[in-house]
C-alpha cells in the first residue's frame, strides 16, 4: 500500500467516519489489555518497544514511499506530530502516578473542545454550530462517565494530564494541517518513528526499569503496536484528509464507550445510570453533526453575518 493508494478517490462522508469509530474501538478495547501488561513492564520501555514495532510495520508497508522526490512537507509534520503524539502519552502516563484514573479519562476528554477552540483562534474559522453543540453533549457525556468524585481536588497530576488533553489536541490540529497536501505514507511513518526515538531517549532515566516477559506481555505488545498504533494513526492519518480536526475529536469521544464495553465483557463491570446518561449524551453529540445542522441555529447564524456585514459597510 502507498501513500497515493492510501489516499485514492474522495470517500463518501461515512466511510470516513466509519474508519474513526473504528480507530476510538480499537483503542478503547486494548485499554483493559495495556493496564493488564503494565503489571509487568515500565510504562515508557512498554511505550517504547510498542511505538519501535509500529515503525517497523509501518516503515516496511510505507517503503517506497521514501523514494518519492517530495517528502519533506511530510517528514515535518510527522515530526511536529510525532512530538506532540509523544508528549500526550508521557503527560497522561505519568499523571496517572498522581491522580486517579476516573479524573484522568475525563481531563484527557478536554482535548474534545480544545480542538474547535485552538482551530478558531489559529485558523479564524468558527465551528459549525452542530459541531459546537456536539462537541459540548459529547464532553459532558464523557464527564458524566468518568467523574467519580472529588474532581474539584487539583494536583500535579491532574496539570500534567491537562497538558495531555493539550498535546492530544495539537497532535489532531497537526494532522489535519498536513495530511490533505502531504504524502500520508511517509507522514504515518515519521509520527509513530518520531514518537518511537523519543521514548528510547527517556525510558533508561525517567522510571525504574523493569520487564518481566509472559505470553501475555508479548500480546499486549503485538496488539497495541500492530493495531492501536500501526494500523489505527494510519487510519487517522487518512481519515484527517478528508474530516475536520472538530469532527474527529468528536468521534474520538466514543473511546470511552468501547473502553466501558470491553471491561462489560472481559470483568462483568456494569455501568451507574448516571455513566449510562453521559454514553447517551457522547452517542447524540456525534448524532448532532452526523445528522443535518440545525435549521433554527443555522438561520440565526446566516442573519447574523448579513447583519454584521451590512454594518461593517
Amino acid at each position: 500500500m502507498s501513500g497515493r493508494k492510501l489516499a485514492g478517490e474522495k470517500p463518501s462522508g461515512w466511510t470516513v467516519d466509519l474508519s474513526l469509530i473504528a480507530v476510538a474501538l480499537i483503542w478503547g478495547a486494548t485499554f483493559i489489555l495495556v493496564k493488564q501488561a503494565l503489571a509487568g513492564v515500565s510504562t515508557l520501555l512498554f511505550l517504547t518497544l510498542r511505538f519501535a514495532f509500529a515503525t517497523v510495520a509501518l516503515a516496511l508497508i510505507f517503503r517506497k514511499e521514501f523514494r518519492n522526490a517530495d517528502v519533506s512537507r511530510a517528514m515535518r509534520g510527522g515530526l511536529i506530530a510525532g512530538c506532540f503524539l509523544f508528549s500526550g502519552y508521557v503527560l497522561q502516563t505519568f499523571g496517572l502516578k498522581y491522580t486517579s484514573a476516573s479524573k484522568t479519562g475525563f481531563i484527557t476528554g478536554l482535548y474534545i473542545p480544545l480542538v474547535p477552540l485552538f482551530s478558531s483562534l489559529i485558523y479564524k474559522k468558527l465551528p459549525k454550530v452542530s459541531e459546537i453543540m456536539g462537541v459540548l453533549a459529547a464532553f459532558t457525556g464523557m464527564a458524566l462517565m468518568t467523574i467519580q468524585k472529588s474532581f474539584f481536588d487539583i494536583g500535579l497530576g491532574d496539570l500534567l494530564v491537562a497538558g495531555c488533553a493539550v498535546a492530544y489536541a495539537f497532535h489532531i490540529l497537526v494532522l489535519g494541517r498536513f495530511a490533505g497536501s502531504a504524502n500520508l505514507g511517509v507522514l504515518t511513518v515519521v509520527q509513530i518513528a518520531t514518537a518511537a526515538a523519543l521514548s528510547s531517549g527517556t525510558f533508561w532515566w525517567a522510571e525504574p526499569v523493569h520487564i518481566q516477559w509472559s505470553a501475555g506481555l508479548w500480546i499486549a505488545l503485538l496488539v497495541t503496536s500492530l493495531l492501536a498504533t500501526a494500523l489505527a494513526f494510519a487510519v487517522q492519518t487518512w481519515a484527517q484528509r478528508y474530516s475536520s480536526p472538530t469532527r474527529t475529536a468528536l468521534i474520538f469521544s466514543m473511546e470511552p464507550l468501547f473502553a466501558w464495553a470491553t471491561s462489560y465483557v472481559v470483568a462483568g463491570e456494569v455501568l451507574s445510570k448516571r455513566a449510562t446518561f453521559g454514553g447517551v449524551l457522547i452517542l447524540a453529540g456525534i448524532l448532532m453533526v452526523e445528522l443535518k445542522p440545525i435549521p433554527g441555529f443555522s438561520f440565526l447564524v446566516s442573519r447574523f453575518s448579513l447583519l454584521k456585514r451590512a454594518g461593517d459597510r
